[in-house]
């Protein structure tokens, strides 16, 4: 089976992190967040996977190459300017066969049962299907309503709680779009190529009002977007509270903490898991790593310094008695004795943050 993963977004959201490390590729429990994907799909017979690219995309396919380590194939589509969902996985027709193909968003995190959604798919003969999963708050996503059949009967974009409220009584109004999709690629012969489109916008609702089939598969499983830094930490939290599968590398000490090969923690260093600790780590004297924090490869942490549910990325250095609370820290940061960084605080690759410095968000 084929799957095209649109992730050409320039990453504003996750900004500055996602300066220089385009946001396929920035560090999910110290890998590579497309690579979680792409084992995902492959899990589910994806064989081949088409990944639609705008943004730092040699980076992107330095990493993934051909494909082969994952036991697939990846080919590449490159958007010269942004395309919008449908006009994305357009570009990519030359890649398309005749079979339903899944489109999978690139921001997702979730380990949904693809293969129950597909088969979904073939039993109600649909055009499409969308994956759908249910949130307290629809207001910052798109709203979309079904029948008793599963059938999908309208779409509505970051709905107001007015229009929420006028459509309660008829359906149920807490199934956003999960990005996901299994789809006909007979559809795409109704998109414009090299135009701006959009799935959510055109596509699907011009679908609906010609009368195709489109369905809705509700899925009870672990689902986020990435995409904004609040979430990105939540994903982590989620990860290490085995509430989603990804693979995790490193030996798992006590239940709840990994730790990567060559890695170096001082004997007196208290560990307060769920944490990830990355490949060739150092850890001084009476540190403390506690909960929910993850350092990445190379990251080296100073005596009496103390981390609590912070994301470190690789290379990073942390001197001396700082304090790091609910932050999120780029690749090769200097951060220098006595340092305390507050709560939602994010620092961009190469920082210095000076002796004693206090940052809160």
């Amino acid at each position: 089976m084929k799957a095209v993963i649109i992730a050409g977004g320039l990453g504003t959201r996750l900004r500055p992190l996602t300066y220089n490390t385009p946001k396929p590729i920035v560090p999910v429990a110290n890998r590579p967040f497309v690579v979680h994907q792409i084992e995902h799909l492959r899990q589910h017979g994806v064989d081949e996977v088409i990944l639609n690219l705008h943004y730092l995309s040699d980076a992107i396919k330095k990493i993934l190459d051909d494909g082969k380590e994952w036991g697939l194939k990846i080919y590449y589509s490159i958007e010269e300017s942004p395309l919008g969902t449908a006009g994305a996985v357009k570009n990519a027709e030359e890649y398309f066969g005749d079979e339903p193909m899944l489109v999978f968003n690139g921001d997702i995190l979730t380990d949904i049962n693809i293969s129950q959604i597909v088969e979904f798919h073939k039993k109600n003969k649909a055009c499409v299907t969308l994956t759908l999963t249910k949130v307290d708050d629809p207001t910052s996503y798109g709203l979309i309503l079904t029948d008793s059949d599963s059938r999908v009967q309208r779409f509505i974009e970051k709905p107001s709680w007015e229009q929420i409220s006028t459509y309660a009584a008829q359906y149920s109004v807490d199934t956003i779009n999960a990005g996901i999709y299994v789809l006909d690629p007979k559809i795409f012969k109704a998109v414009p190529k090299g135009v701006e489109y959009s799935f959510e916008r055109q596509l699907f609702p011009q679908l609906l009002e010609k009368g195709e089939k489109l369905c809705g598969f509700i899925s009870d499983r672990y689902w986020i977007d990435i995409g904004k830094p609040r979430q990105y930490r939540q994903a982590h939290e989620a990860i290490l509270r085995n509430e989603v599968t990804v693979r995790i590398f490193g030996a798992r000490v006590d239940g709840k903490i990994w730790i990567g090969e060559n890695s170096h923690l001082d004997k007196t260093v208290k560990l307060i898991g769920p944490a990830i600790i990355g490949r060739k780590a150092e850890v001084g004297h009476n540190a403390r790593i506690l909960d929910y924090t993850v350092l990445g490869d190379d990251v080296k942490v100073g005596e009496e310094s103390n981390l609590e549910q912070s994301i470190i990325w690789s290379g990073t250095r942390i001197g001396k008695h700082a304090h790091i609370k609910g932050c999120l820290i780029g690749y090769n940061c200097t951060i220098e004795d006595y340092v305390r960084l507050g709560e939602g605080t994010i620092v961009a690759d190469n920082s210095v943050i000076k002796k004693g410095s206090i940052l809160t968000a």
